[in-house]
């Protein structure tokens, strides 16, 4: 029996955006380091391994995010209580929509996520960490 997709993910992506505040990779960069905003990285952590983070950011994986947002929620993180901005943000902008959408929906307030994601702040000219090699390990 084959399944029938009625919804695919562009529809669920563009979907998203249309409800969400999408920040440039510019405008995200006027935001870091501000003592109010918190940026949240929801890629994979073999991602971040490989490709490094933006300093400050506090990585929240996308399967775990509703459960870290939720006080609720037995995994719930601190940080997602205080009293600041979020940014979310993935590797290219299409996960890290659909996050900011659910986060928005759960009554995290306020949230929005960069266009492009990682790449987009990468190629922008954004500060990134790279990720420590292992000894003997050459980059490629």
């Amino acid at each position: 029996m084959s399944q029938t997709i009625t919804v695919g993910f562009r529809k669920l992506v563009d979907d998203a955006l249309e409800q969400i505040e999408t920040l440039s990779p510019a405008e995200a960069m006027a935001l870091h380091g501000g003592d109010d905003v918190v940026f949240v990285d929801i890629r994979d952590v073999r991602e971040l391994s490989r490709t490094g983070k933006i300093p400050g950011a506090i990585h929240a994986p996308r399967g775990m995010l509703e459960f870290w947002i939720d006080p609720a929620s037995p995994y719930h993180k601190p940080v997602f209580a205080e009293d600041k901005r979020f940014v979310f943000f993935c590797a290219g902008g299409w996960r890290s929509a659909l996050a900011t959408l659910t986060a928005k929906k759960m009554g995290l307030a306020p949230v929005c996520h960069i266009d492009g994601g990682f790449g987009g702040w990468e190629k922008a000219g954004g500060p990134i960490e790279k990720p420590e090699m292992a000894p003997g390990e050459k980059r490629a």
